[in-house]
């Protein structure tokens, strides 16, 4: 993969381009839209959240902050991963090009977008008397565990999309049911401890949960949680690169 990706690598760089312009096309602000809108989220479920659930909870801010930020990140790359194919159905038809290069660009313009909103997550840390430490180099691990698990989801995504077109609904009722579950805006230990081990079962909340076990609690996660970050990255990825291989002459067709 990565060797072909070298050989469009031009083609690959203006695919990043478009995209992240496209998104802020005819806008006033522009890119400042990638800040200001997880921002503006953020107040509003300050406002709502913190006399509820941010009594007991140090730091609610940063713990809001983290939950909101991977969320975003994850339903913005996987949602952008869904229509990556049928987005470029032109291109695809007429050129033979690694079909993945699409998926790939979505999810590189919306890394661009986290990182930016990141820098403003670590501002708000400083704001919040958060102590920094070596340990917030490990943030590049889920990061990265992150990004792995967007480009799996996203992969599967677009090759059902192309089959089946009511996904799109079905995904927006998934991931609107995926935000309730991923404790963003609450706190899982008010829950039994055999509950609390449910939530594990959500991918995108054990990112959350690794985010803020280093930024909040300062440490880091147990060796079993690396692995378990890892296990659903690399699952999501298999699954995804085996529909790609099997579905991959069927994408043309639909399109």
């Amino acid at each position: 993969m990565l060797v072909r990706l070298r050989k469009y690598n031009f083609l690959f760089s203006e695919l990043v381009k478009r995209d992240f312009k496209k998104k802020y096309k005819r806008t006033i602000l522009g890119m400042m839209w990638s800040v200001i809108g997880p921002l503006l989220q953020l107040l509003v479920m300050s406002l709502v959240f913190t006399q509820i659930f941010g009594r007991n909870t140090p730091h609610y801010t940063i713990y809001l902050f983290a939950g909101n930020l991977v969320f975003s990140y994850f339903k913005e790359s996987t949602n952008g991963g869904m229509s990556a194919l049928m987005s470029n159905s032109s291109v695809i038809t007429k050129i033979n090009v690694p079909k993945y290069m699409f998926l790939l660009s979505k999810n590189v313009s919306s890394l661009i977008n986290f990182f930016l909103t990141l820098c403003v997550f670590f501002i708000f840390c400083i704001f919040d008397h958060i102590t920094f430490s070596l340990n917030f180099l490990m943030l590049i691990y889920p990061i990265f565990v992150l990004l792995v698990f967007n480009i799996g989801v996203g992969m599967i995504l677009s090759a059902l999309y192309i089959m089946f077109r009511d996904i799109q609904y079905l995904y927006d009722i998934f991931t609107l049911l995926l935000m309730y579950l991923s404790a963003i805006f609450y706190n899982i230990d008010t829950y039994p401890q055999n509950i609390q081990y449910l939530f594990y079962l959500n991918p995108v909340y054990v990112i959350i949960r690794y985010i803020r076990i280093v930024v909040i609690d300062g440490r880091l996660p147990a060796f079993s949680f690396h692995l378990l970050a890892a296990a659903y990255a690399l699952l999501a990825l298999a699954m995804g690169a085996l529909m790609y291989k099997k579905l991959n002459y069927k994408f043309v067709y639909y399109m």
